[in-house]
């Protein structure tokens, strides 16, 4: 049974609210079939793919356009079975005809994951995944990104680490791409490192349910967290 085979109407109705989230919780429960099969409000991956579609469909307005980039990329890292597309991609498109209410999705997906700050994370990894479709992040996009992060409970460090291994160039920078102060000490450094480290690890991803495509991320997020440890570490020998 596939991801979207576990969204019920009450799991939607759990994260949305207002006309829009009403009409999403209804259309939700009338296309998803496994209602009956245990998949309840409770379950992460219910609400990591509620949160994934709506989020993601106002993160592709936040420029103003939805672009067919954008769409695609959305497809791409959901891999939505051929049988499920349509009404997906329904639901997708009634979330999208503006940003109003992100912030609500945010402030309430934040409120259910505030113990799991690494699945906050890999909300926003696929946020930058649509941003960067049409390889440009858009000034709106890029307030609508820092917003999110900020109410998931990210610091403005961390949010640029999080960038950095979408965009250059910060990617360039190894204290950025950790979410590090220059002036941080060396524990400091070297425990936010192993977080980092065990974060990302793709059995980690595993673990915690998400699709294929963000563990392939998180494998090349953890090559450039290592190769950023090893940079700072090199300079400071070196000193």
């Amino acid at each position: 049974m596939s991801i979207w085979g576990k969204i019920s109407g009450a799991a939607a109705g759990m994260l949305v609210g207002g006309p829009i989230g009403a009409a999403l919780g209804v259309l939700a429960g009338h296309f998803l079939i496994d209602r009956e099969a245990g998949a309840g409000e409770g379950d992460p991956g219910v609400a990591f793919t509620i949160a994934m579609i709506a989020l993601a469909a106002k993160m592709a307005k936040a420029d103003g356009v939805v672009t067919d980039e954008e769409v695609e990329a959305f497809d791409r890292i959901f891999r939505v079975p051929p049988d499920e597309r349509t009404a997906v991609r329904r639901f997708f498109d009634l979330a999208r005809q503006d940003t109003a209410g992100y912030e609500a999705y945010a402030g309430r997906i934040a409120h259910l994951y505030a113990d799991k700050p690494a699945v906050l994370e890999d909300i926003l990894d696929g946020l930058f995944e649509i941003a960067k479709a049409d390889g440009v992040l858009h000034p709106g996009e890029s307030a609508f990104l820092e917003r999110v992060a900020d109410i998931f409970g990210f610091s403005p460090g961390e949010f640029r680490r999080i960038r950095a291994s979408h965009f250059e160039p910060d990617a360039a920078d190894p204290y950025v791409v950790l979410g590090v102060a220059y002036d941080a000490g060396d524990d400091e450094i070297k425990r936010t490192y192993r977080r980092l480290v065990r974060e990302n690890h793709p059995d980690s991803l595993i673990a915690r349910g998400v699709p294929e495509e963000f563990v392939r991320l998180a494998t090349d997020k953890l090559a450039a967290i290592n190769g950023a440890y090893e940079k700072i570490q090199a300079e400071r020998a070196g000193r």
